[in-house]
């Protein structure tokens, strides 16, 4: 199992990696200004005060709020994890939780009136971030353990 250090260096590399993108996004692509990269992929600047797909916008302290005490039971959640892969995928969620949630925070009028920065356009799928993309991985490699998990019992259950 990883040690609590190490899932804490996974959450802060997050969250400075999205943090930094998310500024140098600011910086590079204010007044409109887009970067085509590759394909449909693109940097267009855009901001969100609700949830995923820009759904309950204007509620950022309700979502403030509820990404707190995420974080706080995901944060439990790791350090209590019995697989590798559901302690790496909670640390991938947890950091990409923080760095939205820093968003909400630092980038408003006032304490979680802020919204958060995305910038990543595919131009066929919603505008994201470098902490959605964490969240996301982390889901997905929470999914993997549990199906391994899941293989893995069902193996055993097969030799008893």
């Amino acid at each position: 199992m990883p040690s609590p250090r190490r899932l804490a260096l996974v959450v802060a590399l997050i969250v400075l990696v999205d943090q930094w993108s998310k500024s140098w996004a600011v910086n590079a692509l204010d007044d409109g200004r887009t970067i085509d990269v590759v394909w449909t992929l693109r940097f267009a600047l855009g901001f969100n005060s609700g949830i995923a797909f820009s759904q309950a916008q204007d509620l950022g302290p309700v979502v403030g709020i509820v990404a707190l005490v995420a974080v706080a039971l995901l944060i439990r959640a790791a350090v209590r994890a019995e697989t590798v892969f559901a302690a790496y995928g909670l640390a991938m969620i947890i950091g990409g939780a923080i760095g939205n949630l820093a968003d909400r925070v630092f980038r408003g009028d006032g304490w979680l009136h802020g919204h958060v920065v995305d910038f990543i356009d595919f131009q066929w799928f919603a505008v994201f971030n470098a902490a959605d993309s964490a969240i996301t991985v982390g889901a997905g490699v929470l999914i993997l353990g549990l199906f391994r998990e899941y293989r893995e019992a069902k193996r055993l259950e097969r030799h008893i």
